[in-house]
């Protein structure tokens, strides 16, 4: 019996229609979905910076007011013990001082001045956080990128050979004192984050009252060489 023409066109018909199939499958998986919304690019950041092994910490704060204890400067590498490594700056009875430290354990250590050996101190009696907790995912800074509010996407700038995008929203300070306790916890904070094009976290601006009616202080984290393998100890 012959074939009609419709029994003839089937194969063809499911032949060309198979590559489409495929395309489609590869092209289409829910999966792979780059971030649409602002909220979505910060969720990715925070993932990102979740789960490298440590990065370069740099934190200075801009122009402090007169009598507060605070932290002035931090630089190091952060890890996800989480710990800390480097040296900071604390202003204290309005003299800066200097010191190598080590937090880790949920312990801080400094070499205060004068001394050739660490010693275990409480940070808040320098007006200045443990740097460790700048790296836990629940309170430290990736906690910030999800808390934020009211996000809105600026226009992209370039910083060298990084092409960045500015997140900027409102920050709760009970948010923000997670990571400095001097933060005022019922204030909102002013934040901008700086995305790369990887979708990282590389500058977070974070300003408000972070010493009571002091008046408002701007704190910059800088963050560099992601994927940083690094083993830190107590001294």
């Amino acid at each position: 019996m012959t074939s009609t023409p419709r029994r003839r066109l089937r194969p063809l018909v499911a032949a060309l229609a198979a590559p489409l199939l495929l395309v489609s499958a590869c092209s289409g998986g829910g999966d792979d979905k780059e971030p649409t919304t602002p909220e979505d690019v910060l969720a990715e950041a925070k993932t990102q910076l979740d789960e490298t092994s440590g990065v370069a910490i740099d934190l200075s704060a801009g122009e402090l007011p007169q009598g507060v204890d605070a932290l002035v400067l931090a630089t190091g590498v952060g890890t996800h013990a989480p710990a800390f490594e480097g040296d900071i700056k604390v202003s204290v009875n309005n003299l800066e001082v200097d010191a190598p430290v080590i937090a880790v354990e949920g312990l801080v250590y400094a070499q205060l001045p004068f001394t050739t050996e660490y010693n275990e101190v409480d940070p808040e009696n320098y007006g200045a956080p443990d740097p460790a907790t700048l790296m836990d995912p629940d309170v430290g800074l990736s906690s910030w990128l999800t808390a934020v509010e009211g996000v809105e996407e600026g226009d992209q700038t370039r910083d060298g050979d990084q092409v960045l995008t500015p997140y900027t929203g409102t920050l709760p300070g009970s948010a923000v004192a997670e990571v400095i306790p001097s933060a005022t916890v019922k204030a909102d904070f002013d934040a901008t984050f700086s995305i790369d094009d990887e979708g990282r976290l590389v500058i977070a601006e974070v300003t408000g009252p972070f010493y009571g009616d002091a008046g408002d202080v701007e704190y910059t984290i800088s963050l560099d060489d992601y994927g940083t393998d690094k083993e830190i100890t107590a001294p």
